[in-house]
């Protein structure tokens, strides 16, 4: 399924009939524009992530084209955004890549979040030696796919993320009796973290691991390990697991009456979907921070303001890193002068520069590794709650237990 940047609207449709009736007779302007590829998630589970990834990606290119387009062999050229909804599903994010270079002409691709469907996209990209770029791949996830030559990475490193919420604990002095409870689904990062990162950092930080449950990716129904859970005892429950599973986790959590003073919703509790689902449910619940508005990185501050002025909606952390590594590749595509892919790969391997996220270096890896925080859902907004020195907002402690 193909689908535009802005929706169709009737009003659109016939803008697009007269425009294409004009077009009959006189140059098509479009012929020219310089495309870049998107396969999103603007439908199935992912869905919360694709809407802001497509808002990022957007917003870069239309500030790009609004300071008069890209240099390419000499001319100015304008670019185009090609999207395509992948439904959340591997299989369709490959044919999507496929389509994008060969059908559609882009020149570089932007990627689908999560690992499986950044793996999906970033495969066919390779093979047809197109650069692509994601900020939304756990770095050690990403490594473990391929050694990549024309793939490139900006996110958080996993063991930085695992180790965030036992500092917490530790460094703000909270009264638990460190037991946790881990459930992860079996997803590359789900395992990495739940099943190997936050078992090994436990027992580094000092806490007991009573119960660790992996589970399907599309698995709705937690209540025998809930159950396995409140009998332990536990103080501190992490998760790790897609934003549908951790609302129906935290659901059943409260149906069945455990309350853990520390609730670490990893992945699934991040996207404002998590806090409109649960309402009052969703506060207390941590996950783990890599871009917030108040941190000093060039341009930060003003995307929540445009994201929510464009589109009615609170903003995500998605939004920061969409539109930096968007940059980040037309940057290169502007250094490259060129729209040859390994002119603008040898351009994003010299990437050194500050970015909305940060300052940006890659690795011999095709990695660069975004500061991990932690933040908390309160009354439906994003505090930043750890470290103190980047904090934003005061711990809820203990996690309210909910109806």
């Amino acid at each position: 399924m193909r689908t535009g940047i802005n929706r169709i609207t009737r009003r659109t449709a016939l803008g697009l009939a007269t425009s294409a009736a004009l077009s009959l007779a006189m140059p098509a302007l479009a012929a020219d524009d310089i495309v870049i590829g998107a396969s999103l998630p603007l439908s199935g589970p992912l869905a919360g992530f694709g809407s802001y990834l497509n808002w990022g990606y957007d917003h870069a290119i239309k500030e790009v084209n609004a300071a008069g387009g890209i240099e390419i062999d000499g001319e100015k050229r304008m670019l185009r955004l090609e999207v395509r909804d992948d439904k959340s599903d591997p299989n369709v994010v490959a044919s999507n890549t496929e389509t994008l270079i060969s059908r559609d002409g882009a020149i570089a691709i932007l990627a689908s979040p999560t690992p499986p469907l950044v793996a999906a996209g970033g495969l066919v990209a390779e093979r047809n030696r197109v650069p692509f770029i994601t900020g939304a791949a756990p770095i050690e996830s990403f490594k473990a796919i391929r050694k990549w030559k024309y793939g490139w990475d900006v996110f958080f490193w996993e063991p930085e993320l695992g180790a965030s919420p036992f500092k917490l604990v530790n460094d703000l002095a909270l009264p638990t009796n460190k037991k946790i409870v881990i459930l992860h689904d079996n997803g590359p990062d789900g395992q990495v973290v739940g099943g190997q990162a936050w078992p090994a950092l436990a027992k580094e930080f000092g806490f007991e691991v009573v119960q660790n449950s992996g589970f399907p990716m599309d698995s709705m129904q937690f209540t025998s390990v809930i159950a396995d859970a409140k009998a332990s005892g536990a103080d501190i429950m992490l998760v790790m697991s897609s934003t549908p599973q951790a609302v129906a986790i935290r659901k059943q959590m409260a149906a069945a009456g455990y309350a853990p003073k520390v609730l670490a919703m990893e992945r699934g509790g991040e996207p404002q979907q998590y806090a409109e689902a649960l309402g009052k449910l969703s506060d207390g619940s941590l996950a783990a921070a890599y871009w917030d508005p108040a941190w000093p990185f060039p341009g930060a501050a003003d995307l929540p303001a445009a994201f929510e002025k464009e589109t009615g909606q609170t903003w995500s952390r998605h939004i920061g890193t969409s539109y930096s590594v968007a940059k980040i590749m037309l940057d290169a595509i502007a250094r490259a002068g060129s729209a040859d892919g390994d002119a603008i790969n040898d351009e994003l391997a010299k990437t050194d520069a500050s970015y909305a996220v940060g300052p940006v270096k890659f690795d011999e890896n095709h990695t660069s590794k975004l500061p991990i925080a932690q933040a908390q859902w309160q009354g439906g907004e994003v505090k930043i709650v750890w470290p103190k020195d980047m904090a934003s907002g005061e711990l809820i402690f203990p996690v309210p237990a909910g109806n």
